[in-house]
């Protein structure tokens, strides 16, 4: 019987704090993101926006 809070993860999207969704090298992208990215077409406006926001993802570093 303890505190059952979640805690979320912010998508660098929408930039919202969301508990589900993917993990993308460093990054988190929610569900509701990745289901619109995916059905956007390159012609639609929202391409570009997402183009924009998924620079921001970082891949991880090659340790050796």
């Amino acid at each position: 019987m303890g505190n059952d809070q979640r805690v979320g993860e912010v998508c660098i999207i929408c930039e919202l704090e969301k508990l589900r969704g993917i993990h993308l090298y460093t990054s988190f992208i929610c569900l509701d993101c990745e289901k619109d990215m995916i059905h956007t077409e390159t012609g639609e406006p929202n391409y570009q926006y997402y183009i924009r926001k998924l620079k921001k993802v970082n891949s991880p570093k090659a340790y050796s």
